[in-house]
């Protein structure tokens, strides 16, 4: 489980620059609304130790219980759509034990963990039909669970990873194209179908969010008009904020015009507080992270390593992307919170355990590649 690695490749860059966002969250959680910055910090501090005990924790031996990891997944996704908790129009909560989570959180990272064993073991065959079909059907179940919910916001983002992980793994050109093929006219009838009034496909919220987006005057109607606040918010900072916690009247947040403002539309409080150059520190961590993620990934020793590392690169800087797009009003309002930034107690130590299982796949390849290097008063014995 535990092996002798050298500290000196340690990735403390990841580390440090995912700390940093993290306490960059609970400063801003705590703007939002005080009584959550403990739980946020607490989950900062938890994540944290779950992350730094993966890092070193050889990650194949859990890839071995992939497909434990898959029917555990399927088992907490269909026990939401029985047991689940309701809120905001969505079913997405469990609780167990007196614990309420969301598994559609925990579902990003055990999607990435399966099939980063199950293209390892069938690496060879990858590019066979029969290889590329049994992924979509395994892929699938979680996928239509997740939309179920409904959270139309996290089917996309764990679809994306999905893409990514078949194209990590070394699917070919060829395959690629006829996937291609099938999936754009499949896409557009979906779009055309969406469009007519009596779809049943999108929820009613979901249809509004696309409405308003489209139709920026209507926002009137109480339909965007968060995203609407939250460009004002942001744009009302200017080069350096209001100031952390500030009291100015003329204030989004003070004002409580941005509802659930320490989940979704954190980086709006950000913008206002600390203006463009708070944005932008948030932006680059972010950056920096999922480049990281992906230098790992190129040199990881196996394709199980490079899989894990790619997708939580992916999963990190799409959902970054989609959730400050929305903040700004340049997509659709969709829902999703920003890692390791936004209140969310799961999607927080989701997000660690993901670092955590990167850091161990920079471990791995060192210790693999470089047998060359002695034991030194560096290296950790574990």
């Amino acid at each position: 489980m535990f092996q002798k690695y050298h500290i000196r490749y340690y990735n403390f860059r990841l580390l440090i620059f995912t700390i940093a966002l993290a306490v960059i969250g609970v400063l801003a959680v705590g703007s939002a609304d005080e009584s959550l910055q403990s739980r946020q910090l607490w989950g900062v501090v938890a994540g944290a130790f779950l992350m730094l005990i993966l890092s070193v924790f050889d990650y194949s031996i859990i890839l071995k219980l992939y497909w434990a990891i898959y029917i555990v997944n399927a088992i907490l996704l269909v026990a939401v759509i029985f047991f689940g908790e309701e809120a905001n129009n969505a079913q997405r909560w469990l609780k167990i034990l007196g614990i309420q989570f969301q598994p559609s959180e925990l579902a990003k990272l055990l999607i990435i963990l399966f099939f980063a064993a199950f293209i390892n073991r069938f690496e060879e065959q990858f590019n066979s039909l029969l290889c590329v079909l049994a992924s979509f059907i395994l892929f699938a179940v979680p996928a239509v669970l997740v939309f179920k919910q409904p959270d139309l916001s996290t089917t996309m983002v764990i679809c994306v990873i999905f893409a990514s992980i078949m194209v990590i793994g070394n699917l070919s050109i060829k395959t690629i194209a006829g996937i291609l093929a099938v999936v754009l006219p499949v896409f557009a009838i979906l779009i055309y179908l969406i469009m007519q009034p009596d779809q049943k496909i999108l929820s009613e919220y979901q249809k509004n969010r696309l409405f308003s987006f489209f139709n920026k005057e209507a926002t009137a109607n109480d339909i965007g008009y968060q995203q609407t606040y939250s460009e004002m918010a942001i744009g009302s900072g200017q080069l350096l904020g209001k100031g952390y916690r500030n009291n100015e009247i003329y204030s989004v947040k003070n004002a409580d015009f941005i509802a659930e403002q320490q989940t979704d539309f954190i980086f709006a409080v950000i913008g206002e507080e600390f203006g463009f150059v708070g944005c932008s520190t948030v932006i680059i961590l972010i950056f920096l992270i999922t480049i990281e993620c992906f230098r790992t990934a190129l040199r990881a020793k196996d394709m199980a390593g490079r899989i894990i590392a790619a997708g939580v690169g992916t999963h990190i800087g799409f959902q970054s992307f989609i959730n400050i797009g929305v903040v700004t009003f340049l997509l659709p309002n969709t829902g999703l919170p920003l890692p390791f930034v936004s209140y969310g107690l799961t999607s927080l130590i989701a997000s660690f355990l993901e670092i955590g299982f990167v850091l161990n796949v920079g471990l791995q390849y060192k210790q693999v590649v470089d047998r060359s290097v002695q034991s030194s008063g560096f290296d950790f014995d574990l």
